[in-house]
């Protein structure tokens, strides 16, 4: 597995519109919690899928949280840590009205 490559990039998010600054670190939208399926490593933009991945199950881990994306157009899925400016409003609405879980 090739290892983390940073990628500074903004974006608009194609499920909310919102405009998201990114960090380098940037894997999801902070507003709706959803992402892209865009990278087959971390980082490195390789993937052709393209796919919108929908936040499927939002896991606590200690202090924070890992949200566990699923890929709407191929079914691949990923975990990313919840960042900082994440929306916490969003996450726990998710959790309530989609029957997310909450791990240990």
């Amino acid at each position: 597995m090739k290892k983390f490559t940073r990628q500074v990039e903004d974006f608009t998010c194609a499920h909310c519109g919102a405009n998201v600054q990114g960090n380098g670190y940037t894997n999801h939208c902070p507003n709706c919690l959803w992402s892209r399926h865009v990278d087959n490593s971390p980082g490195d933009r390789a993937a052709t899928c393209g796919g919108m991945m929908r936040p499927v199950m939002i896991e606590k881990s200690g202090t924070s949280f890992i949200i566990t994306h699923k890929c709407e157009k191929c079914g691949k899925t990923i975990r990313q840590h919840a960042s900082d400016n994440d929306n916490m409003d969003e996450i726990i609405k998710l959790s309530v009205d989609n029957d997310f879980i909450f791990g240990k």
